[in-house]
């Protein structure tokens, strides 16, 4: 029987939430210190609207702390005009390139704030763990990055051989099937049972890297057995529901499927605030160096960039080890590259 189990790591800087199912890591939830709650998934807040393009359906809205927001105007509701005040909850987060998506709930009054935050990270666990354990501590942390380091991979193995790539576009999410070499196997069988493995691996990834809209699966081979492939993508895309749509396999052998965006992809935070992304990563580095060392100094090395973003985290690090600890900036090092010693 598969199984669910849920995991908050409460590090230096952010929280972060980890889902895993039948213990490879599904989802990926993300809060770090200081961003702005306003444009998180279900705030709800007094907005400005700055302009209305009638012709385009939309509303263009001014946030607490001046982010963009983007409201659909439907038939029913009521006028809305340049300049008015209106009450707002957050359904899509910004992601790179697009607006944060709003909803309207009426009109408001007053200059544009925060009336109430989405739901923590601890919440939406708990929410989906219902009775469930929440584990904490090393177990936590130890979840939380291998969720991470997968999250950043483009190819990833299948169980049984073969692999998929996953790759994202500005128009839509392509995805590769690649079978791989197997000497000697039955290649319709195999293909067959590469693509079916693929399809609940891709469900699993798109989840884990946040990831949605339009999404296009090259699937392997020829002479696709289409009915059961698209029932395995019903199966196993239901938990993105409601507002997943799936078309059958085409002349090209590929699938076509839309899932609902709701949050920032996980890839864009990690990717695009890469230093910061780096630095926290150090401090993680440093507190468990710390931890296994007792009393030990310890040196970080990373590039200047990254050594900066950390300066900030230093502070609550040494409330936790101490002050025994240096990072040092190494000219020419790219982000990815950090070193923790002890002496």
């Amino acid at each position: 029987m598969s199984t669910r189990s849920f995991f908050i790591d409460r590090a230096i800087g952010e929280t972060r939430g980890v889902v895993t199912f039948d213990g490879r890591p599904e989802r990926l939830l993300i809060a770090r210190d200081g961003e702005d709650a306003a444009v998180a998934i279900g705030a709800r807040s007094i907005a400005r609207v700055k302009s209305v393009n009638r012709s385009l359906a939309t509303a263009f809205l001014e946030l607490p702390g001046g982010a963009p927001a983007v409201l659909g105007l439907k038939p029913d509701m009521e006028r809305i005009t340049e300049g008015q005040a209106v009450e707002v909850e957050i359904r899509s987060e910004p992601r790179r390139g697009k607006s944060a998506a709003a909803r309207l709930i009426g009109p408001g009054e007053g200059a544009p704030r925060l009336l109430a935050p989405g739901a923590d990270i601890e919440t939406e666990l708990r929410a989906l763990a219902r009775d469930g354990k929440l584990v904490e501590g090393l177990g936590a942390r130890e979840a939380a990055d291998e969720a991470e380091a997968e999250a950043l991979e483009t190819i990833h193995p299948l169980p049984g051989g073969g692999s998929l790539a996953i790759e994202e576009t500005r128009a839509l999410v392509a995805i590769d099937v690649d079978v791989g070499e197997r000497a000697g196997a039955d290649s319709k069988r195999v293909t067959r049972q590469t693509n079916l493995t693929a399809l609940y691996a891709a469900a699993r990834l798109l989840r884990l890297k946040g990831l949605g809209g339009l999404v296009v699966v090259d699937l392997a081979g020829r002479g696709h057995d289409a009915a059961a492939l698209l029932s395995a993508a019903r199966v196993a895309f239901g938990p993105d529901n409601p507002g997943v749509a799936i078309s059958p396999v085409s002349r090209f052998g590929t699938m076509e499927l839309t899932i609902p965006r709701r949050r920032r992809p996980i890839v864009d935070l990690l990717r695009e605030d890469s230093c910061r992304s780096a630095a926290l990563r150090l401090i993680r580095m440093l507190e468990r160096e710390g931890r296994a060392s007792p009393g030990a100094r310890l040196t970080a090395a990373c590039a200047p960039e990254v050594a900066s973003a950390a300066h900030i985290y230093e502070s609550a690090l040494a409330d936790r080890l101490g002050r025994r600890f240096i990072i040092v900036a190494r000219e020419g090092w790219g982000p990815e590259r950090l070193e923790v010693s002890a002496q």
